[in-house]
């Protein structure tokens, strides 16, 4: 039986794992995708203190070394997906998809959130197909046609700027009458002479022949709509969306204590309604999801975690 497994490793879960290891915990991590969670799709870190900003620190740069931190002192990574959770006794069990339960004296639950979905007719159909949710993953795809950016906020005008470095246009189309993003932010985008801005602009729906050719717009003051056809020299042209996150705790649903919206509810020591399970980072009810505060909720879940274990009597 485990001390502590931590299901998800994006900064929250490897700093949790770092501080709990280092408690000589035996810690185990679970994960069933790449390490680094969101944050591992970001092409420049500027604002997580101690970054290296002088070379360009990159998601993957940054979450690759927390990982060799928490291993060095001890932590477990395995790959794999949960299937269930069993919080109720003393001893957690938690199984997953190769059949096998493993068991914990505690739980940290740090599973993140996904990209949001504009929910319009054609984007499943074209994801991958002219539709992007990551700008690092797909922006050289795109090198030379024109594309759109959804979104307002610091993501979508960051991304904006980056894409700008390959396509040959990137509109960014705000749904309201301002960008709500960080001024430095909103003004890198508009040094690059190829980013322009459309507002109380939408789409409605998403066209085309085996890949993205078509947009239908709408305005959202007057609601009038019309289509948009990609330049016939380039015959496809790209949507990248950047409208926000929803939270991967389906699996907790009915579990622990959470929010209309499916965000896991804590106290200021990241412990959710149940002994011995916390929650940190993006899937958290929290003010602020950024990468600092993700890996400050994972420091906090791991030394009370440590705390309590170390209290109660096994």
């Amino acid at each position: 039986m485990y001390d502590l497994v931590i299901i998800g490793a994006g900064p929250g879960g490897l700093s949790a794992g770092l501080y709990a290891s280092r408690a000589k915990l035996d810690v185990l991590i679970l994960e069933k995708g790449g390490i680094g969670g969101q944050i591992a799709i970001t092409d420049i870190i500027e604002n997580y203190p101690g970054s290296l900003v002088d070379e360009k620190e990159s998601g993957p740069s940054l979450t690759e070394r927390m990982r060799a931190q928490a291993e060095r002192f001890g932590a477990k990574i395995q790959k794999a997906t949960v299937k269930s959770v069993d919080f109720d006794g003393k001893v957690k069990k938690i199984t997953i998809d190769n059949g096998e339960v493993i068991e914990s004296k505690s739980v940290i639950i740090a599973t993140g959130a996904n990209p949001r979905k504009l929910g319009v007719p054609g984007e499943k159909e074209f994801t991958g197909k002219g539709v992007s949710y990551c700008a690092t993953c797909d922006a050289e795809l795109f090198t030379d046609l024109e594309v759109f950016v959804v979104g307002a906020r610091n993501s979508a005008v960051e991304e904006a700027t980056y894409l700008a470095d390959f396509a040959r246009k990137v509109t960014i189309l705000v749904r309201r009458e301002k960008l709500r993003c960080d001024a430095i932010v909103e003004e890198r985008a508009r040094k690059k002479d190829n980013i322009f801005f459309k507002y109380y602009t939408s789409i409605k729906e998403i066209k085309g022949d085996g890949m993205l050719t078509k947009l239908v717009f709408v305005d959202n003051q007057t609601k009038e709509e019309w289509e948009y056809e990609a330049d016939e020299d380039d015959g496809l042209m790209g949507v990248f969306v950047f409208i926000g996150t929803n939270p991967n705790s389906a699996l907790f649903e009915g579990v622990v204590d959470m929010t209309d919206d499916g965000y896991i509810i804590t106290d200021e020591k990241m412990r959710t309604n149940k002994d011995l399970v916390f929650a940190v980072g993006d899937v958290r009810d929290t003010p602020l999801r950024q990468v600092v505060t993700a890996a400050s909720d994972g420091a906090i879940a791991g030394v009370m975690a440590e705390k309590q274990i170390k209290a109660l009597d096994y």
